[in-house]
């Protein structure tokens, strides 16, 4: 079969595999619900696999203790995050008559610069922005219940993804003879070595991501304080949390922290002071901190980078952005190891400076032989 696909004509075979991925990708955005919690719930069982070891195999305990006690240690550690970004929220929510004032007078200021630069007057600029109120007010009763409705989503996304993770660990040994006994017994080793593969890529990703933002998070409250920036642990938080999605997330964390810091500052030297530090933390992280701790374990260019989030954000919204670089991680290392599905693998990987090497060694070659 596979001599006969290659022997058919290109233009065949690209439209086999553009209707392939069409219906794959149909299939994962229709089954967006279950895939997205299974997924994340992988993710975290990889993530957690030596602590359930650790728990079974060295304090001896069941199974289903280990890989509940792991769970639940993995759900104190998101809650006391969630709970001091909460706190801080709180305090943050006591600032909104400040937040109204300097609103007030970002509006008025605005206003005037609009009828000198442009000549409408203040009237038309209210009426305008009275229309437009009245429009967001009409349908702020589907805005509420969308609203409501993806806080419940999110919960249960939540709910789902931490059972699954529970299972996922409790049955990680059937799932791994499953998945070797599925392809025939020539591929086994390789599916094995897979497997071990994308084990040990993804856990030591995750914890470069999670010691990354770690840094970035200190980093950025530290300076913040330093400068008597207001809610500088929660937008150190903010920044920390958002840079786990490339480039993407330390702008809309770059916005967020202006914002916040606009509103609750009164000297506009501390906004432009926000945004050298942000832009200056973000130089540092991608140039020295995301080579050492993260770079070294996933290989993908940047192009691909930019192009999986973009399109994971598509698929699946926020979740997808989180989930692109991981599932693209996981993609290398199988194309690396598929014979017929390796330059897709060199599409997807950061090797040009092992290329150059390699194209300089040959150079030497060539330059040393007789001629």
């Amino acid at each position: 079969m596979d001599i006969k696909f290659t022997q058919r004509p290109f233009y065949v075979k690209t439209m086999c595999v553009l209707v392939s991925l069409i219906a794959l990708g149909y299939l994962i955005i229709v089954a967006k619900e279950i895939l997205s919690p299974l997924v994340f719930s992988c993710l975290f069982s990889i993530l957690l696999l030596p602590m359930a070891s650790f728990f079974e195999y060295k304090l001896k305990l069941p199974r289903s203790a280990a890989s509940m006690l792991s769970v639940i240690l993995m759900l104190s550690a998101i809650g006391i995050v969630l709970y001091i970004i909460g706190s801080q929220l709180s305090s943050l929510a006591n600032d909104w008559p400040q937040f109204r004032a300097q609103l007030d007078v970002t509006g008025q200021n605005l206003q005037q610069w609009i009828d000198a630069r442009f000549h409408i007057d203040a009237a038309k600029q209210l009426n305008y922005v009275h229309s437009a109120t009245s429009k967001a007010l009409a349908s702020s009763t589907t805005v509420v219940g969308a609203t409501v409705l993806s806080l419940s989503s999110i919960l249960l996304f939540l709910v789902f993804t931490f059972i699954y993770t529970f299972f996922f660990l409790l049955y990680r040994t059937l799932i791994m003879k499953f998945l070797i006994s599925v392809f025939l017994e020539e591929n086994k080793k390789m599916v094995f070595d897979i497997i071990e593969q994308v084990q040990y890529i993804i856990r030591k990703y995750i914890i470069g991501l999670l010691i990354e933002m770690a840094i970035v998070a200190a980093a950025v409250s530290i300076v913040f304080s330093l400068l008597g920036i207001k809610y500088a642990l929660l937008l150190g938080l903010i920044t920390g949390i958002l840079n786990i999605i490339p480039y993407i997330g330390i702008f809309v964390a770059l916005i967020i922290s202006t914002l916040i810091t606009f509103a609750t500052a009164t000297i506009l030297t501390k906004v432009l002071l926000v945004i050298a530090t942000m832009v200056v933390i973000h130089l540092i992280d991608s140039n020295i901190i995301l080579p050492i701790v993260v770079g070294s374990k996933v290989r993908i260019n940047a192009l691909i980078t930019v192009l999986g989030v973009i399109i994971g954000e598509m698929i699946w919204g926020i979740s997808g952005m989180f989930l692109s670089i991981p599932v693209i991680a996981v993609l290398k290392i199988i194309f690396d190891r598929v014979e017929s599905m390796k330059p897709w693998g060199i599409i997807l990987g950061d090797e040009e400076k092992k290329q150059n090497r390699l194209a300089k060694k040959l150079t030497l070659r060539k330059k040393v032989s007789p001629a």
